[in-house]
C-alpha cells in the first residue's frame, strides 16, 4: 500500500512541476492581449478565452500537487492542540467522511461531464469557438489527481498511525 503512495505522490509531484510551466504561455498571452488592447486599440478575439483556459489548467492539474504539500487552506485550529495519535486519527476520519466522498464525487462526475463534451464535439459558444473537450479532461484528470492524492494521504496516516503505537 505505501508504494501505491509513493507512487501517487510521484505522480502529484511530477504533474505539478510540469503544470506550473504554463504559466510561461499565461504570461505570453495576457501581456500580447494587453499590448494589442491599450497600443494598437485592436484586442483578440483570443485573448481573453486562452488566458481562462492556461489558468484554469493550471490550476486544476495543480490540485493533487498542492494537496500533497498541505497547500489547501485548512482550518487546523483543533488539530494543532491535539498529539501526533489524536492528530492522526481526526485526519483519519475527516478524510474517510468528508474528502474521499467529495473527492470521489467530483472525479467521477468530471469524468462523465469530460465524456459528455467528447461525445458531443462541445466548442465554446463565442465568435472563436475553441473545443472545450480538452479542457474538460484535463479538468478531470485533475480531480482524479486531487482524489488520488487524498487515498495517498490516507495510506499514509494509517501507516503513521500503526507506527506510533
Amino acid at each position: 500500500m505505501r508504494k501505491i503512495a509513493r507512487v501517487i505522490d510521484l505522480l502529484n509531484e511530477n504533474t505539478g512541476y510540469y503544470s506550473s510551466f504554463l504559466i510561461l504561455p499565461l504570461l505570453f498571452v495576457v501581456t500580447y492581449e494587453v499590448v494589442m488592447r491599450y497600443g494598437f486599440n485592436a484586442p483578440t478575439t483570443w485573448g481573453f478565452e486562452a488566458t481562462t483556459f492556461l489558468y484554469g489548467v493550471h490550476f486544476v492539474l495543480g490540485l493533487g500537487y498542492t494537496h500533497k504539500h498541505n497547500g489547501h487552506v485548512a482550518i487546523d485550529v483543533f488539530e494543532a492542540k491535539l498529539w501526533h495519535r489524536p492528530r492522526t486519527l481526526l485526519r483519519i476520519v475527516a478524510n474517510l467522511i468528508i474528502f474521499i466522498p467529495t473527492m470521489g464525487l467530483m472525479a467521477i462526475w468530471s469524468v462523465i461531464y469530460a465524456g459528455t463534451a467528447w461525445s458531443q464535439w462541445e466548442v465554446a459558444s463565442t465568435s472563436w469557438a475553441p473545443p472545450l473537450y480538452p479542457f474538460k479532461t484535463l479538468m478531470a484528470i485533475g480531480f482524479v489527481l486531487l482524489f488520488l492524492q487524498g487515498v495517498a494521504k490516507l495510506i499514509d496516516d494509517f501507516y503513521s498511525l500503526k507506527s506510533s503505537d
